[in-house]
């Protein structure tokens, strides 16, 4: 008995080397998972199963609004000012179709107890008020009588943006079918069509319901003492008895479905293309074995260019690229999903037949060896490795824990997969048939298996806008002139509680660091420059666990600036295309059994001060040290040998490229209207839009017709680029990795660089053409995504760290509030780039386009007489220096380096850039406020919706170019 809490079990888990402890807290019955090792970055989550009865949303509702206040924190958003002032490095909160997740994480361990303080405050006694609940949920808008009637909300805008994706619809109606009579069959998200169903009455009884000790997981992970989590967890669950929480997650019983789900896609002027997946309900998710061996079948069967079942389905011509989720193995029951997206509806059939006659040819021809080893050797290699990019490791812990411990398996069961993966190895080596096993029995002999066609509907959009219309004007007609008073009334209060700021002493019960526990230093990265012939190289040495990470550097500059828009599908061509003696399928395996993965993308970057930018192919590999020399050989094949004349090759990773670029049209419409506003003004971020923007979509459409129509000029185009990029005199190396394995394998570079060739080319200059005009670009959404840009230094702006802290609040606070709260979008934001001088706005799943420009327009002012005092700066600085601090894994430490010294940022500058953040006062935000007041007016705007919201605020937005994009 430790502070409560009853010790169940602890043993050792060495494949992420810590000490695991499961306890149950004696008076709720409240289970919690306690993982101690040696990693910095702390994570703590509480989880609790949300099962919901409907597709209104209440499970997300309440994950964003018990983030809106409580009772130790009774301010509007304890969430903002956590984003405001802590150091912070995961902050958020998930709702899954079963279960809703509060984790946060951070790598100072006072921060780490505070961020765990207000969660388990907001999640257990939060405000949840009416007016809580209509900013966060729904609510009808008015503000004089004749008006119309509006809906507004967050996570009404946010799911009406999740429902204007194709691929999110095809997602979400696929899970539907598999599980026809589960939970899993509603929409835990919310329906934009049944969110307004919603009462505040349900709400809040969902919450008393759900949230409660009873019925919560509880994660740590990390380097703090364990025995100080338990004593902070243990004085809010002993406010609290057991009680008897019905959560359990049903299992869908095996039957037979067997037709098809047809569904509807709001589809733009000319879009004729459908998509369609194939779904089969597999085993419980608990079952380890089967667990981890799907997970290879997986990969074997889609998981690379030349998988048998991605390549039959791509050579098809049935369709444009693979559609599906793949394997889903968060919820209580795995599902696959494949499919083409790209397809004509008609010819669903077609592909439903290919797939299961492919599978049958799989299984009974027998899967290949090498196959079957670079399967096994690319998920155990990502096990191993445990990299999970930005995101904390011990997040992916949680989440991995969850997908057994919330239906009552082993949380462990998967985190520790050593004995597992042994199992499987040790059956294949004794001859065993286990990946074709696997697909007789869940695949061919499975009855449950469900086609889910979307089918292009032109007038879908107008019409579900239409629907949504007429019921709110029924509603506003059975309205009498008190109800009508009364929503005006309304939604007047919830205004003016948005606008109310904080009181004083609320805002000073949010526990923060001070300035005085920050570190004044910066982070700094070992680097070494050396020459290998004519070539750079930079090492960086640090702990990779006998993992070498390469970064080959090629100069795009060397080519002529026509060619820049082919260049990711060159990156794409050197590992897709296979070599002179290896086609791509043989060469894709290679890859898979000998290394971690490796591939190749465009990196652009200004430079202070300098016209041309960074812009740059990095061809980015790792391997175990052991396995360096192949894939050192293998970077070399595919620079000096890779095959580029397989017309149908590449004609098939053209289509794939547009069709991904079409796909996150949608979720990341910030994204790509955000760069069509900073192409305007640099050649870094003009090149950036040519090779991965709208203009890259364009090209990526005329190329299709080109490749059937001259197919020898865009042969010669690509021999062109690998002429100019593969040269030793201007390429630079970057290795990642410990001393001691560097000077084991710092032959194989060597020897890597002799073999490439030295042309000593010179460099070109660039002449970006781009409109100067503001633009609405059309594509079929519910909603819109707005922004602008413009350029500081041209307006006198003298570069000051202090940005950074303006820049976090303008986000965090005046940007949250008119966007977000009062707006009604999902997020609105603002950044400054210290080496453009670019300042850039942007909203996301937004239903405004004009207030939304205001609101930008209005930060001037906004900076201008904001009420400030020191504890907000301080604040401020504090997550500043947060953001700058951000925790790298060693291969993006040693990335990170690598740019910032090509791109001449040097550590002394990053010094003063710390200490003018730290040494932020009130006069900072006064000054740069009175800069963007004179540049805003000369920025440019993109905005990325609807016709309907474009054509309606075109004039007053001076949109002067308006066109179509999907």
């Amino acid at each position: 008995m430790v502070h409560g809490f009853v010790l169940k079990e602890k043993r050792t888990v060495k494949e992420i080397a810590a000490v695991a402890s499961i306890y149950e807290h004696e008076k709720t019955g409240a289970r919690v998972l306690s993982i101690v090792n040696d990693d910095e970055n702390k994570v703590f989550g509480i989880t609790f199963r949300t099962p919901p009865k409907d597709s209104t949303g209440v499970a997300h509702i309440l994950e964003h609004s018990v983030l809106c206040g409580s009772r130790k924190y009774p301010v509007k958003e304890p969430f903002v000012e956590l984003l405001k002032g802590s150091l912070q490095t995961f902050l958020n909160a998930m709702t899954f179709p079963d279960k809703t997740c509060y984790p946060v994480a951070s790598q100072n361990v006072q921060d780490f107890y505070n961020l765990i303080d207000v969660y388990l405050d907001a999640v257990l006694y939060p405000r949840i008020t009416p007016e809580i609940f209509q900013q966060e949920g729904w609510h009808y808008e008015l503000e004089h009588p004749d008006d119309p009637l509006g809906y507004k909300g967050v996570v009404f805008n946010e799911m009406k943006g999740v429902y204007s994706s194709p691929d999110s619809l095809l997602g979400e109606y696929s899970q539907h079918a598999v599980f026809p009579d589960t939970l899993y069959a509603l929409e835990s998200g919310g329906h934009p069509e049944h969110i307004p169903e919603l009462t505040y009455e349900a709400f809040r009884d969902f919450h008393a319901t759900y949230y409660h000790p009873s019925n919560a997981w509880i994660y740590f992970y990390g380097n703090d003492d364990p025995d100080k989590r338990l004593e902070i967890l243990g004085t809010y669950l002993d406010d609290f008895s057991a009680k008897k929480v019905t959560s359990s997650i049903p299992l869908q019983p095996i039957k037979k479905l067997g037709d098809i789900r047809r569904h509807a896609f709001a589809a733009g002027e000319g879009q004729d293309k459908g998509m369609t997946t194939l779904n089969w309900l597999l085993c419980e998710t608990t079952h380890a074995r089967e667990n981890l061996s799907l997970r290879i079948l997986e990969y074997i069967l889609v998981g690379m260019p030349g998988s048998p079942l991605r390549k039959a389905l791509i050579d098809s011509g049935l369709g444009e690229d693979l559609a599906g989720f793949g394997l889903e193995d968060e919820l209580r029951q795995m599902v696959f999903s494949t499919g083409l997206k790209g397809i004509d509806p008609r010819d669903a059939s077609r592909v439903r037949e290919l797939v299961m006659n492919t599978l049958r040819d799989i299984r009974d021809q027998g899967i290949g060896e090498d196959l079957i080893e670079a399967g096994i050797n690319t998920i155990e290699f990502a096990l191993r490795e445990n990299n999970t990019g930005s995101y904390p490791r011990g997040l992916l812990v949680m989440l991995r824990s969850l997908s057994t411990w919330l239906y009552d398996g082993d949380p462990l069961e998967l985190v520790g997969f050593e004995s597992v993966l042994t199992s499987i190895k040790e059956s294949l080596a004794k001859g065993e048939k286990l990946f074709e096993n696997l697909i007789t029995s869940y695949f061919l002999d499975n009855p449950h298996l469900v086609q889910v066609v979307l089918e292009p509907d032109r007038e879908l959009g107008a019409i579900l806008e239409a629907r949504e219309s007429k019921r709110l004007a029924d509603v506003k007609k059975d309205m009498t002139p008190e109800d009508l008073q009364d929503v005006i009334a309304g939604t007047a209060k919830l205004k003016e509680l948005q606008a109310r700021p904080d009181a004083p002493e609320d805002l000073a019960t949010i526990p923060v660091l001070t300035k005085s526990e920050l570190e004044p230093g910066i982070k700094t990265i070992p680097l070494v420059e050396e020459s290998m012939y004519s070539t750079r190289v930079l090492f960086h040495d640090l702990e990779t666990s006998g993992i070498v990470y390469t970064d080959l550097v090629l100069d795009l500059h060397h080519m002529v600036q026509k060619y820049l828009p082919y260049i990711p599908l060159f990156g794409r061509a050197l590992f897709e295309m296979g070599t002179d003696t290896e086609d791509y399928v043989q060469f894709g395996k290679r890859i898979r059994r000998k290394t971690g993965g490796i591939g190749a993308a465009p990196f652009t970057a200004s430079v202070l001060g300098e016209r041309d930018g960074f812009c740059k192919l990095i061809l980015r590999g790792k391997a175990m040290a052991g396995n360096v020399k192949d894939l050192m050989d293998i970077a070399r094949d595919a620079l000096l040998r890779v095959k580029l004349d397989d017309k149908e090759r590449f004609r098939q990773i053209v289509t794939e490229e547009k069709a991904g670029l079409e796909r996150s049209l949608v979720p990341s419409g910030h994204a790509f209207a955000t760069l069509r506003v900073c192409s305007r003004f640099n050649e870094a971020d003009w090149a950036r839009e040519q090779m991965g923007g709208i203009s890259y979509l364009f090209f990526l459409r005329f190329l299709l017709d080109k490749i059937d129509t001259d197919w020898e000029t865009v042969l010669g185009s690509l021999r062109e680029i690998q002429f100019a990029l593969v040269d030793a005199a201007s390429m630079v190396v970057n290795v990642t990795t410990s001393a001691s394995i560097w000077k084991d394998v710092k032959g194989h570079v060597e020897t890597f660089l002799q073999k490439m060739p030295e042309r000593g080319l010179s460099r070109n200059t660039w002449l970006p053409v781009c409109s100067q005009a503001n633009e609405g670009l059309i594509m079929p959404a519910m909603v819109n995504y707005v922004a602008k840009g413009t350029d500081l230094y041209a307006g006198g702006y003298e570069y000051h760290g202090s940005v950074n802290v303006i820049t976090k609040y303008l986000r965090t606070s005046w940007l949250w509030e008119q966007v977000r709260v009062l707006g009604g979008a999902y997020g609105g934001f603002c950044g400054f780039d210290r080496q453009s001088g670019l300042m850039t706005f942007g909203s996301y799943r937004d239903p405004n386009i004009l207030s939304t420009l205001e609101a930008f327009d209005k930060c001037a002012d906004f900076l201008a007489t904001a009420d400030l005092d020191q504890a907000e700066i301080d604040k401020g600085v504090i997550g500043a220096i947060g953001g700058m601090d951000q925790y790298q894994l060693p291969d993006a430490q040693g990335f990170s380096s690598m740019i910032r010294f090509l791109t001449k940022v040097t550590d002394e500058e990053r010094q003063t850039i710390r200490d003018q953040i730290l040494a932020t006062d009130k006069s900072h935000f006064r000054a740069f406020g009175e800069v963007l007041a004179k540049c805003v007016q000369r920025g440019f705007v993109s905005v990325l919706g609807s016709a309907e919201g474009i054509e309606g605020a075109r004039e007053k937005a001076g949109l002067e170019e308006v066109f179509e994009v999907l």
